[in-house]
């Protein structure tokens, strides 16, 4: 079992959701499946830039979570569909928020990143 270096710390309702959200892809996966990208494979080319393996372990994590559901069908070869959980839907409209601040302040986040990025 995975022994962590970091102790959890549950004390705040950020704390609670950097838990649960923590991780690089968590959102986008999210996000995506909201939108009805459901198969692994559509996933993964909706995000080039991550691994299958990491994908997977994240996804692991979101069902853990109660995010998301996985349904595995019975047919050769198997079939999976990942679908939000009525618990999931509700974290929707805060990614939204977030999606739409970036938006607003694309400019001067790119901005900001690049910079920190040649220091």
């Amino acid at each position: 079992m995975h022994e962590r270096k970091i102790p959890l710390n549950l004390n705040c309702g950020l704390d609670l959701i950097g838990e649960v959200l923590y991780g690089k892809w968590k959102i986008r996966l999210l996000w995506f499946i909201n939108e009805g990208h459901k198969r692994p494979s559509e996933l993964q080319r909706k995000i080039p830039d991550a691994s299958r393996r990491v994908l997977t372990i994240q996804l692991k994590e979101l069902e853990d979570h109660e995010l998301i559901t996985k349904v595995i069908y019975p047919v050769v070869p198997p079939k999976v569909e990942y679908s939000l959980t009525d618990f999931g839907k509700t974290v929707i409209p805060i990614i939204s928020a977030l999606g739409q601040w970036g938006d607003d302040n694309e400019k001067r986040l790119r901005k900001l990143i690049l910079k920190r990025l040649e220091n």
